[in-house]
């Protein structure tokens, strides 16, 4: 069964993290969650395995994203799951205990270099994921609305927690305090925690009025509907039908101000993400409403959750808090979907309950919830180049976060590995189909160099996308003109990868062909094939789509000769035919894949794909555009409008 697979390949990576000490090799984020014994109980374990690796023995990366580590293991007792939080808390750890069982020399401490930062390592505001706040003033909850406070004692035998936004007057009927006075009210606490009452505690609490249209649902249905103090006589019935205590508070706080609840940035950040003031322009939220799902949080039944809507007034899906980066600004709301498309971005929510909700945005009992606090949410990215050569790819690709591929191939055949297109209208038919059951979009391209007309209509009428034309299948002049030509016709898109040995004529010729009309040039460096050396000229015409492709981004010691070696066998040239290394050296250029590092601020190159399978890898795709962010700001600085 699959389960045991996963154990296995848990042991496997155990081994192998232990084989990488003794080299003295610092581990990364997989490798330093995967040592584990099995011989132990349960508590045992979380106690060792917080002592096995030390920060020393893990890189940067791993110190900050290894928070917390659980392991399914095998016991006398049974199955059972072992949690180990802050598994890498110390800088040395145990390498004894790291080595056990590998029959491996236990490596020496000062093979591994001690770790910059010490004890506070883990605390480095520039790790992975860190969220930084400013100086600017603490968050006021609720600001504006009335607030009351309240004695309660609970007169019950067992504890009892209030979460924030439970309807004060419908909790549990052993609390006992003046629920009139609580009417229409809630904790005045930040939303998603709470307040505990032990058997026989009294506490005085803050409450504030609720938000929206005021009305109750849900608890013991003890004051239903929106707030109306003239049913105070009803409400007072069933206070008294359900056997609740009521302390009647005889002394007044007319007049008497009760301050709004504060919350310092970095909490609220770390429990909702970051807000107004913190880079983030635009907050959807109220401050004190937020979205928050699970126990005693806010998204239940009659408080954060609408009652009695149907379906077709509720949302789907909202993802909770999320960080939206794009063209308009950084904001924070919720993203809602219905009927599997995002419908919209902002205040999700109970507008009986809570203020500013989006009428179009209820959350309901058909409502599902994913959080977001924290994090940056980023639509499925679209990889418009790579060969389809195995279906295996595809769950690289959408793990990767990719969800849409747009080129063509017809599997592990030669021309596929080169040049990604799919021809025939029967060969499209079959890839077609062998993408049906694949979970991602696809889009497929059919084989554009021919200068006639039928065999490319034939292609575009069986289903394909879009037209390559591709120098190992002829890209001059003329068919760049006639493609051009028959995809404004069809309206379907024409892709590019010019004439590495400028056989028909230079980059001049191929520009001139387009006649200023709309065509997608790949790997605008070269170095996955194009005019040598100045195919990156292309970024200067407004026509050109240009796009990089990830092998080459960004530019390391590395690139070249591994990109050498990749050309030589993509393309089918052999190293002991002279001129065939010299194709291959005329492309893989250091000073125009240099130069691709630093055009992309500059908007001359705003796309990026991964060429998969042929030089590129389909997993890497955005990760390597957030290194190609950070080339550009090494090189030029921060942007002009993120200075400050």
């Amino acid at each position: 069964p699959e389960s045991q697979l996963d154990k296995l390949l848990i042991a496997q990576a155990g081994f192998l993290a232990q084989r990488r000490l003794v080299r003295g090799i610092r581990l990364n984020h997989a490798e330093a969650t995967m040592i584990r014994d099995g011989d132990r109980s349960v508590s045992e374990l979380m106690s060792i395995g917080a002592k096995i690796l030390g920060r020393r023995h893990v890189n940067s990366f791993a110190r900050s994203t290894v928070a917390g580590l659980q392991v399914e293991g095998t016991f006398p007792t049974g199955t059972h799951l072992v949690t180990v939080d802050h598994p890498i808390s110390s800088d040395d750890g145990n390498l004894e205990l790291a080595m056990y069982g590998s029959e491996l020399t236990t490596p020496q401490g000062d093979l591994f270099p001690a770790p910059d930062g010490g004890e506070n390592e883990n605390e480095d505001q520039s790790s992975v994921g860190a969220i930084v706040c400013n100086d600017s003033p603490d968050i006021v909850l609720r600001e504006g609305r009335p607030r009351r406070n309240v004695k309660v004692t609970n007169r019950g035998d067992r504890a009892i927690q209030v979460g924030s936004h439970f309807h004060f007057i419908e909790t549990n009927p052993f609390l006992d305090f003046d629920r009139l006075k609580a009417y229409g009210f809630h904790f005045d606490i930040p939303a998603g925690t709470s307040v505990r009452f032990e058997p026989g505690d009294t506490k005085t609490v803050t409450l504030s009025e609720i938000g929206g249209l005021k009305s109750i649902r849900g608890g013991s249905s003890i004051a239903p509907g929106r707030i109306d103090i003239s049913m105070a006589d009803n409400i007072l019935r069933r206070i008294k039908e359900e056997g609740c205590h009521h302390a009647l508070e005889t002394q007044s706080e007319t007049g008497k101000h009760i301050d709004a609840h504060r919350i310092d940035r970095q909490t609220y950040a770390s429990m909702y993400g970051p807000t107004v003031g913190d880079l983030v322009e635009e907050d959807f939220t109220t401050y004190g409403d937020e979205c928050t799902f699970g126990g005693g949080k806010t998204l239940r039944d009659g408080i954060g959750q609408a009652s009695g809507r149907s379906d077709a007034q509720c949302l789907d899906l909202v993802i909770t808090n999320a960080i939206v980066v794009d063209w308009s600004g950084i904001f924070k709301a919720g993203i809602v979907v219905k009927e599997g498309y995002i419908v919209g971005i902002g205040k999700a929510g109970n507008p009986d309950t809570m203020d500013r909700v989006n009428p179009a945005l209820i959350i309901g009992s058909t409502t599902d919830v994913i959080a977001g606090e924290g994090k940056l949410p980023t639509a499925g990215a679209i990889d418009t180049h790579c060969h389809f050569i195995c279906p295996q790819k595809a769950d690289e690709t959408l793990a990767a976060g990719i969800t849409t591929q747009f080129s063509g191939g017809t599997g592990p055949s030669t021309a596929t590995v080169a040049a990604n297109c799919t021809p025939a209208q029967d060969n499209i038919r079959r890839m077609i189909q062998a993408c049906d059951h694949l979970p991602l979009n696809y889009g497929l391209l059919g084989k554009g160099s021919d200068t006639g007309i039928a065999g490319l209509r034939d292609q575009i009428q069986a289903g394909v996308a879009g037209l390559k034309v591709h120098e190992d299948w002829g890209c001059t002049p003329s068919s760049i003109s006639n493609r051009l030509e028959l995809c404004d016709e069809y309206d379907v898109q024409c892709e590019l990868h010019s004439d590495s040995l400028n056989e028909a004529g230079f980059v001049e010729q191929t520009a001139a062909a387009f006649k200023g009309r709309t065509i997608h040039a790949y790997h605008i460096k070269g170095a996955g094939g194009g005019h040598a050396p100045d195919l990156i000229r292309l970024v200067e015409y407004p026509n050109v789509l240009r796009s990089s492709t990830n092998p080459t981004c960004p530019y390391t010691t590395d690139t070249v000769d591994e990109n050498l070696d990749t050309a030589m066998s993509c393309h089918h040239l052999s190293k002991d035919i002279p001129e065939d290394v010299v194709f291959a050296e005329s492309r893989v250029r250091a000073e125009t894949i240099a130069a691709e590092d630093v055009l992309p601020d500059l908007g001359a190159i705003s796309r990026m794909s991964s060429e998969s399978q042929a030089m590129g890898r389909c997993g890497e795709t955005i990760v390597r555009t957030w290194n190609m962010a950070h080339a550009n700001k090494v090189h030029r600085g921060r942007l002009e409008e993120t200075r400050g």
